[in-house]
């Protein structure tokens, strides 16, 4: 199998935070162009040096629902600051938003180990807020991938595989390949994504196309492979693409 559908980027970043260099509007005409249906607009959250403020996020109403025709998706990727599920946005701020991802980043989370860091995923499998679970390979954050996995999956969540990783935090590419094969195995739900903070990247996932072609991974599980999709999993937020 070496051919998947991407339908939609649901990780992009703009010139909101310091370190994007694209606006929204660059951002959903590059996906435009690649025929993409939709945009996940996920800026970093506040605790971020260089992220908006919390302002950004309570007036994303004011975006349109398409631009250039794709359907963008307003959000946020929030940090995990706490072994306890700890977020650096408030849950009223959360619920009214259509895709948040929770990640976890170095100098915002503490240091842990596996069994801190598993209660930390945990907790955050609990909250109905969160979506997606963003690049969780980082040796650093390591946790029980078999217990955590299982657990998004049944409270509804997706697991990200990022293209950016392959570029910038290449010491998770064995941790994510290892996700991968957990998710294929237990069922688990995933996206891809470029996490995005030009608009050139937009849409571009080869390494992440790679390993899964390598893994023989079903496209049925990947929820940004199809609208159908798309739309199944983000019917509990009643959006339909």
């Amino acid at each position: 199998m070496s051919d998947y559908n991407i339908v939609a980027d649901l990780h992009c970043h703009t010139i909101a935070c310091t370190h994007a260099y694209s606006t929204i509007t660059e951002l959903a005409n590059a996906a435009a162009g690649l025929g993409l249906a939709a945009l996940g607009y996920t800026e970093h959250g506040i605790a971020m040096v260089g992220a908006p403020q919390l302002w950004h996020f309570t007036n994303l109403k004011d975006l349109p629902d398409y631009i250039s025709g794709v359907r963008v998706l307003r959000g946020a990727e929030v940090n995990v600051i706490g072994f306890d599920g700890q977020l650096d946005m408030e849950n009223e701020t959360l619920e009214d938003l259509e895709v948040v991802i929770a990640s976890m980043h170095g100098g915002l989370m503490p240091k842990g180990n596996v069994e801190q860091c598993t209660a930390a995923w945990l907790a955050v499998s609990e909250n109905p807020n969160i979506d997606i679970i963003g690049h969780s390979g980082s040796p650093e954050y390591a946790y029980d991938y078999e217990a955590v996995l299982p657990a998004m999956a049944k409270s509804g969540k997706a697991i990200e595989l990022n293209e950016h990783s392959f570029e910038v935090r290449k010491s998770s590419i064995d941790n994510c390949r290892r996700i991968a094969l957990l998710c294929k195995q237990y069922k688990v739900p995933i996206v891809v994504n470029s996490d995005s903070h030009h608009h050139a990247s937009v849409g571009f996932f080869p390494n992440c196309i790679q390993m899964l072609s390598e893994l023989d991974f079903p496209p049925e599980l990947i929820i940004n492979s199809s609208v159908q999709n798309m739309n199944l999993f983000f019917s509990k937020k009643g959006i339909r693409l």
